[in-house]
């Protein structure tokens, strides 16, 4: 295994158990095993399929957006996504957040979803903008929100 794969994989990880530890319901009870489970499994996905896009430092970033957008899309509904609708769902996302524009996906497996990115601006981390992403698994609606910011590459980072 090389130092690039070891830190990418550590990379994963962090995000993985750091967004794990914050989800919980609305009521703050704390995450079910579901949840857990999908947000960690969600978040290696996510920067499994992250590693495909970017290169060199775009490559990194994408892998942590990909983990992050992972472990978003696998708190909000547990392990109900399968990898096709996860990386179409990532997709659909990193272009929202980069052409400023409504995307929506759908998977074979019958989940879909759209992503409502906000409008763009400048801030501290760059030129950003907030998003929406609603998926609906079994007709039911969960919505994400976060924030993504361009990198110096022209590639798209969530940030929060």
């Amino acid at each position: 295994m090389t130092v690039k794969s070891i830190l990418s994989a550590g990379m994963i990880a962090v995000v993985a158990f750091s967004t794990a530890a914050c989800t919980s319901d609305p009521y703050g009870r704390p995450p079910t095993t579901n949840q857990t489970v999908g947000v960690i499994g969600g978040a290696v996905a996510g920067g499994l399929i992250g590693s495909a896009f970017g290169g060199g430092a775009g490559k990194a970033a994408a892998i942590v957006a990909g983990a992050a957008i992972g472990g978003l899309l696998g708190g909000a509904i547990g392990s109900s996504l399968d990898d096709a609708a996860r990386q179409r769902a990532y997709t659909a996302q990193y272009d929202a957040v980069s052409y400023g524009r409504r995307t929506e996906w759908r998977s074979d497996s019958g989940a879909y979803g759209y992503i409502d990115p906000g409008p763009a601006y400048d801030s501290p981390d760059g030129y950003c903008r907030e998003y929406t992403h609603t998926i609906y698994v079994g007709g039911r609606p969960q919505r994400g929100y976060g924030t993504a910011c361009q990198q110096p590459d022209g590639s798209w980072r969530i940030v929060s």
